[in-house]
């Protein structure tokens, strides 16, 4: 990007915003493999917003603790607010995504981004794997969330609701990001496999766990 964009603005009314857009399809789509992660002992969370998600990965995996990275302070801060029972497991980092490098000796067994990789370009995709790369094992997970244009009779509208949340959120936070990347291709490219996958509201919300073969 040619810049970064800015969700402080949106932070606080995100969720109500949310709701009234899709009701609780996005919601549903992030929770789906939830019990699939049981086994994740270390996890990097990539903007995940105000914690939703990351509140219920927590309480329900009582062993596991997580990273938190978030550009947008006031996301962060909602975030912590709604994990505040389990600070004890939860590293919180506010830093573009782009320049995030674990520190040397942490490794994740699990990387989650829910609705995040259709903030980048496919080339940034690419840097942002090789940043992570050497804090992953093999075997480790990476669940994602994100739009999808299905090829039905849904295409053309999907392709019209996905431009629309492309504009809005350009006129609200200044994202330049204007079309949905190819993060299946930046994935096999980094050695990960998809295991599986679900589709939402008919195909335009998709939910997929990959896992890590080789490094």
């Amino acid at each position: 990007m040619s810049r970064a964009a800015n969700f402080d603005r949106i932070a606080r009314p995100y969720r109500a915003l949310e709701y009234l857009t899709l009701g609780k399809k996005l919601e549903q789509t992030r929770f789906h493999f939830l019990p699939q992660l049981a086994s994740a002992r270390n996890a990097l969370v990539l903007g995940d917003g105000d914690g939703r998600f990351l509140a219920k990965l927590l309480a329900e995996n009582r062993t596991i603790e997580a990273t938190a990275v978030d550009g947008s302070a006031t996301m962060l801060a909602l975030l912590r607010r709604r994990c505040s029972a389990f600070t004890r497991r939860l590293k919180t980092i506010q830093t573009d995504a782009l320049v995030f490098k674990p520190e040397p000796g942490v490794s994740y067994d699990l990387v989650v981004s829910h609705f995040f990789l259709d903030c980048f370009t496919a080339e940034e995709l690419d840097r942002l794997l090789q940043n992570l790369l050497p804090a992953l094992k093999d075997g480790t997970q990476w669940l994602i969330s994100d739009f999808q244009i299905p090829q039905s009779k849904l295409h053309l509208p999907a392709l019209v609701l996905v431009r629309s949340l492309y504009l809005a959120f350009r006129l609200l936070t200044g994202l330049r990001v204007t079309k949905l990347p190819d993060y299946a291709a930046c994935l096999l490219r980094a050695g990960f496999e998809c295991k599986d996958r679900k589709m939402f509201f008919s195909g335009i919300l998709s939910t997929e766990l990959w896992e890590l073969k080789h490094c």
